[in-house]
């Protein structure tokens, strides 16, 4: 595995011909700014101040990325249906539904001091480089020819926009409620897992349960879906897709949401510290590889910010100034979501005579009304009617049963905005200051990990979390007033570690709340599978002095724990079928390991998926496996293992552990026919990591749009694949990978220019720019390439520099 590995440097410097050196004029700088731009893509900034520091930032990603800009801005702003028509209207009424409506300054000094001025002055940066645009159309990436749209300019509610993050479990409320309606709030928690207590699923009597199954959150999906095109987009009929082709991906996307969705409890990320006791260096290391959905262009941004007081590496979404993973001159971090509760549905009886009362504490109260008026192409403006509670914003209204559902936002509060209190972590000098940095982070939640130069580590977990009195936060409540939030936990009650015995902390988004922990209520019940963190123990705590190696191969480890603990169940059993009887001794003979050319790997791949569809069927009633649509691992493995007598009440299997090794093989022989059936009767062609199976093509917002030659240059790829969604190197369960880490991070705090990092497909969103799919293929083979930090190492390697003038 170790030649995976190797660091590209003999790939960067052949990747481009010469040296670019450039100087523009802007207007809105107050001094000089110079850019020097490495071979892997990422802009160094070195301003005189910090007003030009975040104004060059938001230059030079609106510059990368300005069509992955204009998307976002629309997003925030309900305008996508002013370019995209009717169907985007829904869209539109939940973006200013939950519109952030509070105190703007008090929202942007929330993130920093100086908050206010940072904003601004990114801002002012991206709106000079889409008024350069204005005088130069040749500067537009070719996505807006396609479409036939100009960029628009940016104001600061843009960049505070919620839109984009890891809000809160409200999908997920909606989903138990109505399990909890079918099964009884008993069942479910036996299907679910949650932890480590048994949560108080009972619905309030004063809940019509058969209503729950209307669409009551259609205008919050709609707010927070990412925006599809479609070939009647295009402008120029040249340039779009065939129908049945893009028919054909179209399909392919919403199968991939609709897997992302099931796997939601086991798809996350990793980070890691380790103290100096256990690496190679003697000083600290830091580890962290977020998972979020494969997308070209990447969500995440690499930049480098230098200027009186800030001297900070690392990566974030482009749209926001700061950096939200990386290291300064003294410590680095990295995240983790931490699973926070910050949203709770609420039912209300309506006013048969007037539908904008409801009912609150025995009285009629009137929601608030804001009216608004939609752009939406080819029709007349659509005038709409936002309506709120004392709650927080109505997604329904059922006229004729007299109810509506508003859903309350702990991220609706100042300093929601994801993200932006990483502006107070990138000067953060000390395990202290970063720890009151983190007392500002409320959106996502999340394990912040720390690790410094003089030999720190330590965990916060952060994210706003309400206070529930009396119930889980799990289920829809009533709001008719006794279900009142009892304010906010305070952020550094949450838990933390600093400089563990162990000398070693990592995070997988698995459970981490202690047992007795007083306020289950405010964090919540559902955790991640635990198979990533369980490995990342198992390898950290081996006692051996780790170097940064050994961690890029943790950071792409492939080795199933599900895998180690499901197969040994084969030996024994009788198989009839000989192809099935030669899949199994692959997999007793088989290491485990998810590698992109094995054969028993793609072997079990499938029969774990058999396995979970079988299971899912056998233990969910039929009337519920619409709702539950899939199980954890957790619990299929644990009912695998030792089987429950349930498992056998059907009348032909009466022995649960009959009924199992039934279930194993059955599952072989279905997944080794799947095979077949997909791969054709050869075994030798079953490989992991190919094109039909396990692989990562990433498919442009405009693929399905847009014609074949047109497809070429956009989307990126195909490579193989190895790994799935319990693998620490996780790469979801789709056979396109769909989910993972898109950006890493390992840093050595004794030497900040020993740094490796990786990014896919490249930096750049344009897909005419050498910096779009330039680190996509050693990505793909889990290489890094060195992130350098000092002045001295940033000018060797740089391969442009841009000056920017007042």
């Amino acid at each position: 595995m170790m030649h995976k590995l190797l660091l590209t440097l003999s790939f960067v410097f052949f990747t481009f011909s010469s040296f670019a050196n450039d100087t523009l004029k802007l207007e809105g700088l107050q001094a000089p700014v110079e850019v020097y731009r490495d071979p892997w893509g990422i802009n160094h900034i070195y301003a005189e101040n910090e007003h030009d520091l975040f104004f060059a930032q938001g230059y030079c990603a609106a510059r990368d990325r300005l069509f992955q800009f204009e998307v976002w801005r629309r997003q925030t702003e309900g305008t996508v249906a002013e370019i995209l028509g009717e169907r985007e209207l829904k869209r539109d009424i939940g973006t200013r539904l939950f519109k952030f409506r509070g105190n703007m300054r008090q929202e942007m000094n929330h993130y920093h001091p100086h908050g206010e001025a940072i904003i601004k002055a990114f801002v002012e940066g991206v709106n000079a480089y889409i008024g350069e645009t204005e005088k130069n159309a040749d500067l537009l990436p070719m996505e807006f020819e396609l479409l036939g749209i100009r960029p628009g300019y940016w104001t600061p509610e843009n960049v505070i926009s919620r839109h984009q993050g890891l809000l809160g479990n409200i999908g997920q409320e909606m989903q138990i409620g109505r399990a909890v309606a079918l099964l009884g709030p008993d069942k479910v928690n036996q299907l679910m897992n949650f932890h480590p207590d048994t949560p108080d699923l009972a619905l309030d009597t004063a809940i019509n349960v058969e209503l729950l199954f209307d669409d009551i959150l259609e205008l919050y999906n709609a707010y927070r879906q990412s925006v599809t095109f479609r070939p009647e987009d295009i402008v120029n009929a040249k340039w779009r897709a065939e129908a049945d082709m893009s028919e054909q991906l179209m399909e392919e996307r919403q199968m991939a949401l609709a897997n992302l969705e099931e796997e939601r409890e086991s798809i996350g990320s990793n980070n890691w510290v380790v103290s100096g006791e256990h690496t190679q260096s003697g000083f600290p290391i830091m580890a962290n590889d977020p998972h979020r959905t494969q997308a070209v262009p990447s969500l995440r941004y690499w930049v480098h910010l230098n200027a009186p007081g800030w001297n900070v590496i690392g990566g974030g979404e482009p749209e926001i100034p700061g950096i939200s993973i990386g290291h300064n001159e003294y410590g680095a971090w990295g995240l983790t979501v931490f699973r926070t509760d910050g949203e709770d549905l609420y039912v209300y009886d309506t006013n048969p005579d007037d539908p904008s009362q409801y009912r609150y504490q025995e009285r009629w109260e009137d929601m608030r009304v804001i009216e608004e008026s939609i752009a939406v192409k080819g029709q007349e403006d659509v005038s709409v009617a936002l309506k709120y509670t004392r709650h927080g914003p109505v997604v329904y209204e059922d006229t004729v049963n007299h109810k509506a559902y508003a859903i309350r936002c702990a991220w609706l509060e100042v300093g929601g905005s994801p993200y932006l209190a990483s502006l107070r972590m990138d000067q953060a000098k000390s395990w202290e200051e970063f720890r009151e940095a983190c007392s500002y982070s409320n959106i996502p939640g999340e394990n912040m990990v720390w690790a410094d130069k003089d030999g720190n580590i330590g965990w916060q977990a952060v994210g706003i979390a309400p206070i529930r009195p009396h119930w889980s936060g799990l289920v829809p409540v009533s709001g008719d007033g006794r279900y009142e939030w009892d304010g906010y936990l305070p952020i550094k009650a949450k838990p933390h570690v600093y400089n563990p015995e162990s000398g070693i902390k990592a995070t997988a988004n698995e459970k981490q709340v202690p047992d007795g922990y007083p306020y289950r209520n405010a964090v919540g019940y559902s955790w991640s599978d635990s198979y990533r963190a369980d490995r990342l123990a198992e390898v950290l705590n081996t006692g051996k002095k780790h170097s940064l190696m050994d961690m890029a191969q943790l950071q792409t480890d492939y080795l199933s724990i599900p895998a180690r603990n499901l197969v040994p169940l084969l030996k024994g059993l009788e198989v009839n079928d000989r192809q099935t009887a030669q899949a199994r001794a692959l997999l007793l003979d088989w290491d485990y390991r998810l590698e992109a050319n094995s054969v028993a790997a793609a072997i079990y791949d499938r029969w774990e998926d058999q396995l979970k569809d079988n299971m899912h069927a056998l233990m969910v009633p039929e009337k519920a496996q619409k709702v539950i649509t899939s199980l954890p691992m957790t619990n299929v493995l644990n009912w695998l293992v030792s089987p429950l007598p349930e498992m056998g009440e059907s009348p032909v299997w009466r022995d649960p552990v009959e009924v199992r090794d039934r279930l194993l093989i059955s599952s072989l022989e279905e997944a080794v026919n799947d095979l077949n059936n997909r791969l054709g009767n050869d075994m030798n062609d079953w490989q992991y990591g190919q094109e039909d199976y396990k692989h990562i093509l990433l498919r442009h917002p405009l693929s399905a749009a847009v014609n074949a030659q047109t497809r070429a240059q956009l989307d990126v790829g195909p490579y193989p694949r190895g790994g799935n969604s319990y693998t620490v190197g996780s790469t979801g369960g789709n056979d396109n990978q769909s989910s993972g880490a898109s950006f890493r991070l390992i840093v050595d705090t004794g030497d900040w220019d020993r740094a490796l990092g990786s990014n896919t497909p490249g930096q750049s969103g344009d897909p005419d720019s050498p910096y779009y799919r330039n680190l996509f293929e050693q990505w793909a083979q889990d290489r890094y390439f060195p992130v350098y930090y000092s002045k001295e190492k940033v000018e060797q390697a740089a391969q442009e520099v841009l000056r920017l003038q007042p």
